[in-house]
């Protein structure tokens, strides 16, 4: 039997924990395993819980959600941080990208959206709110371009033009005809190649360096 995924909940609403709580422990192979209602608390229970995924509130007391996200990186790099936020303002945006989350969503998404981010991001991928996405483009689409695009052949710029705009492994398999697993060795040629971590930051620079343009 496969083990469950392990969510720990950070938000200073105690409501908002108490929805999500009620919703992802209905869900077939989640475990919620703890909450934090600041960052500090985030990084504490992190540490002693090593969870899969984090749902990470933005704005909270003493240390917001981005600042929690950097630290995170260092102390738990296992775990995946699912932003979950209202705001869509580019200066909370950018940051919480650049910090590492494995998704971004907006509180007012579907529950299902929110379920399938959870399973996304424990699978290595990384699923962006599509408004949030539009934003992104919009943001980044006037930002200079550099050349580190230069280095990835053109299977692999395909690749990574299908993760910026939200593709997942087997999504982006069946566009280009190829194998998953094929896809898997592309991906992990593209972050490699291009310096980055996950496939979050891959999308940000891919935006950035004009792979992905303005609609």
């Amino acid at each position: 039997m496969t083990d469950p995924i392990t969510i720990l909940i950070v938000d200073d609403h105690a409501v908002v924990r108490e929805g999500l709580r009620a919703f992802l422990g209905l869900q077939a192979g989640f475990e919620i395993v703890g909450e934090a209602a600041d960052g500090d608390e985030a990084l504490e229970r992190a540490a002693e819980l090593e969870p899969d995924v984090i749902l990470m509130d933005l704005v909270m007391p003493r240390l917001d959600g981005v600042s929690a996200m950097r630290e995170l990186r260092h102390r738990c790099p296992r775990s995946r941080v699912i932003v979950l936020t209202s705001f869509l303002e580019d200066d909370r945006l950018l940051p919480a990208l650049e910090a590492g989350a494995a998704g971004y969503l907006l509180k007012n998404s579907q529950p299902a959206e929110l379920a399938r981010a959870v399973r996304a991001a424990h699978d290595g991928e990384a699923v962006i709110d599509p408004t949030v996405a539009a934003r992104l483009v919009r943001a980044l689409s006037d930002r200079p371009h550099g050349t580190a695009l230069d280095q990835l052949t053109g299977r692999e710029r395909d690749v990574l033009t299908l993760i910026a705009t939200g593709r997942s492994n087997k999504r982006i398999a069946l566009e280009l005809g190829i194998s998953e697993k094929t896809v898997k060795t592309h991906v992990g040629h593209v972050l490699a190649k291009l310096g980055v971590s996950d496939r979050t930051q891959a999308a940000v620079l891919a935006v950035q360096q004009g792979l992905v343009t303005r609609s």
